[in-house]
């Protein structure tokens, strides 16, 4: 719970959290472009002072092949108390388009009780909601509830490269008994929502050749199978008319969702009329048996992301094309493996495709599904903190999008993870105008220090309070 002293600490120190996230948000760390390395780097050391100066120790900067990671940790809880890992990453999307925004990106900028600026919500502020929390207790209380190690990285706009290589690597510095990661949203500022579910991914790039070369279609039409055309065909088999996806053997690993599941979903207050409302699409597709929160998240995909193929310019130009394509992408739910899931992807397209064309499969990108059961102990801290907070039991949510270090930390350090978000869905994430509403950034500090408090083991003859 939030004491007397802790709210008046929270209360006196709102200005200054507000400026000193303002200053952070500064910093124009950009992983993506070669241009804005120093700048990456100098929000490194910028976060590494931070951390030393809210009391965080054995605070280091970790150089790698391309962005630095930030470490520090807080160790004297005991060996009776858990250790919180909490993962947070300083590099943010480019601006792209400039001309959209209505105040600068790197000029953070409040407007109506939003803070605007490029990593406002994506992931700046939501890290430094945690700094803030360990900030709060160790100055009026002088200990945190539990023991806390802080891994911060420059590298997840551009895939995580560095830090992939380092958990698996680094498992003794970074043992803990639950992680910690605020990169997500909650549905609204009355509604906190627990995201307890990530799906993985398969994307990969399908080839359909026909002749060696482009064809006049006046002289070869009728006689030469048009690449575009057998493409369209074999997209057009990778489902039936019930949007099922018809790929033999897709769905044999499929976990299937549980009674306890459904009925957690069913209480997502998200549906139909939201769906249409922000797509503008005529009607909902798919599996009919699920409603569209399960599908949305718990239900595994197969999506056509582009198709090319002959002359798309101005005018017109009467080809047989040589060749065409299309981009697949599946997102995975447990316990599919994406490796398994390609292979099976690209034996169906070849058993498909006719004598007239080739076709070749290649793989771009895998990602690893996560999960964490409904009754486990730190998601139930984390939704008794946000009850306690925001007045109101979180709702607990799937996500159909994919973090690939969650499922990096649970599966190389063997712990729960937990994905307590602040943001909201109209946060305008890698998009102009990003923002991050300035009354969950206050809550979510207050939030986190509970879950601290709630995730701490009860002193023997005492309990959590």
């Amino acid at each position: 719970m939030i004491s007397t002293a802790l709210e008046e600490y929270l209360t006196a120190a709102r200005v200054r959290q507000l400026l000193e996230l303002d200053e952070l948000l500064r910093f124009p760390s950009i992983s993506t472009d070669p241009a804005h390395a120093e700048d990456v780097a100098a929000t490194a050391a910028w976060l590494a002072d931070h951390m030393r100066a809210v009391g965080l120790e054995n605070v280091r900067i970790i150089p790698t092949r391309r962005h630095p990671l930030v470490y520090g940790d807080w160790l004297h809880a005991g060996a009776d108390q858990p250790t919180l890992l909490i993962y947070g990453h300083y590099d943010v999307q480019p601006v792209d388009p400039l001309g959209q925004w209505h105040s600068a990106p790197f000029a953070p900028e409040v407007r109506e009780g939003k803070l605007y600026a490029r990593g406002a919500a994506d992931d700046k502020g939501q890290t430094f909601i945690h700094l803030k929390a360990v900030e709060a207790l160790l100055a009026t209380e002088g200990a945190l509830p539990v023991n806390v190690k802080f891994i911060l990285e420059g590298e997840e706009e551009i895939g995580s490269g560095s830090l992939l290589e380092f958990v698996p690597r680094e498992t003794d510095l970074l043992a803990a008994d639950a992680g910690l990661v605020s990169d997500s949203h909650i549905l609204s500022p009355e509604q906190p929502s627990l995201l307890y579910g990530l799906r993985g991914m398969w994307a990969g790039e399908v080839t359909v050749t026909g002749p060696a070369t482009d064809l006049h279609s006046g002289s070869y039409g009728g006689v030469i199978h048009n690449p575009n055309q057998a493409l369209a065909e074999l997209l057009a088999a990778l489902h039936d008319e019930d949007g099922r996806i018809t790929v033999p053997g897709f769905y044999a690993d499929v976990r299937p969702l549980d009674e306890a599941e459904r009925a957690a979903l069913a209480q997502v207050p998200y549906g139909e009329a939201e769906i249409l409302s922000e797509s503008g699409a005529p009607a909902l597709w798919g599996e009919s048996e699920y409603i569209p929160v399960e599908r949305t998240g718990a239900r595994p995909t197969l999506e056509i992301n582009g198709m090319w193929g002959g002359y798309t310019g101005d005018g017109f130009k009467t080809v047989i094309p040589s060749r065409a394509g299309a981009k697949i992408s599946c997102r995975l739910v447990p316990d599919q493996d994406p490796e398994d899931i390609g292979r099976k992807l690209t034996d169906y397209l070849q058993a498909l495709a006719p004598s007239t064309v080739t076709v070749d499969v290649r793989a771009i990108h895998t990602g690893q599904w996560f999960i964490t059961t409904l009754d486990a102990p730190a998601l139930q801290a984390a939704a008794a903190a946000y009850e306690q907070v925001f007045g109101r039991a979180p709702v607990y949510t799937r996500e159909g999008g994919g973090i690939p270090v969650v499922a990096l930390f649970q599966q190389a350090l063997d712990i729960p993870m937990v994905l307590m978000g602040f943001g909201l869905p109209d946060d305008n994430l890698h998009a102009p105008n990003e923002k991050l509403d300035v009354g969950n950034f206050y809550r979510g500090i207050a939030t986190s220090i509970v879950f601290m408090q709630e995730l701490a083991a009860p002193a023997e003859g005492g309990d959590r309070s």
